[in-house]
């Protein structure tokens, strides 16, 4: 027996992509939601202190994820973008969009948090280093995305324009992932990493519940934005039909 799975091709069809979220969109964020309760619970109540940064360094639980999907949502503006400049799939740009307003929440929770983090840490609330930084710069670069995006739509643009935004704010995101390595920097180095990992595995275990949780909570929220894009789209061609219709039977 053969399963069919919808490629993406079939997926730009917005009634195949309608049919696909609107169940999953309550599995992710229900899913996305019990993850952070659990991980965020044992995090706080299940984890040791750590011999150097006490009960401070629980806020790893929070910050460490809103970083990666500030970085991730970024990595999908750039994605859908380039597919939207290459084969002018309809719902490209609008996942671009979609993503652009979480992408740049989890961004600057990254950076208040981060902020909070580094008080106790480094006896300061901001320093100007590479990872910061080019985390604010990312955060500014979601901004301009969402602005531009909104003038192109205004003004019955293409969408062009913003989706070359998108792919070139890209830059952005080797620049943060390697600042440590690149520049001296009071920020700590990678932590974390396929291979290995420099974090105690009696702290680091409710991080992997809080990362997922974080990851399928931004996903529901992407689905959610993007389905109230195409019903709003609907509705403003219905009222369109309803205004041309009347105007016609005058």
């Amino acid at each position: 027996m053969t399963i069919a799975v919808p490629s993406i091709h079939a997926l730009a069809n917005p009634a195949r992509f309608l049919k696909l979220a609107r169940p999953l969109t309550p599995a992710l964020f229900w899913a996305g939601a019990l993850l952070i309760a659990f991980g965020s619970w044992a995090g706080l109540t299940q984890t040791p202190p750590d011999y150097l940064q006490g009960e401070t360094v629980r806020i790893l639980y929070i910050h460490v994820p809103t970083a990666w999907l500030g970085m991730a949502g970024w990595s999908g503006i750039a994605v859908s973008s380039l597919t939207f400049l290459i084969w002018r799939h309809p719902l490209a740009m609008l996942a671009a969009r979609a993503m652009a307003l979480p992408g740049a929440l989890f961004a600057g929770l990254c950076l208040a948090t981060g902020s909070i983090w580094g008080r106790p840490t480094w006896g300061t609330w901001w320093e100007w280093d590479g990872r910061l930084t080019s985390m604010l710069l990312l955060f500014f670069v979601y901004l301009g995305f969402m602005g531009l995006a909104r003038a192109d739509a205004d003004r019955g643009g293409d969408g062009r324009i913003p989706a070359l935004y998108g792919v070139a704010g890209s830059v952005l995101l080797p620049i943060i992932r390697y600042s440590v390595v690149w520049w001296n920097t009071l920020h700590q180095g990678q932590s974390i990493g396929i291979n290995k990992q420099t974090i105690d595995g009696s702290l680091i275990w409710p991080l992997w519940y809080t990362l997922g949780g974080f990851t399928l909570f931004f996903a529901a929220i992407v689905l959610m934005r993007m389905r109230a894009s195409l019903a709003l789209t609907k509705a403003e061609a219905r009222m369109r039909r309803m205004a041309n219709s009347g105007e016609m039977a005058a």
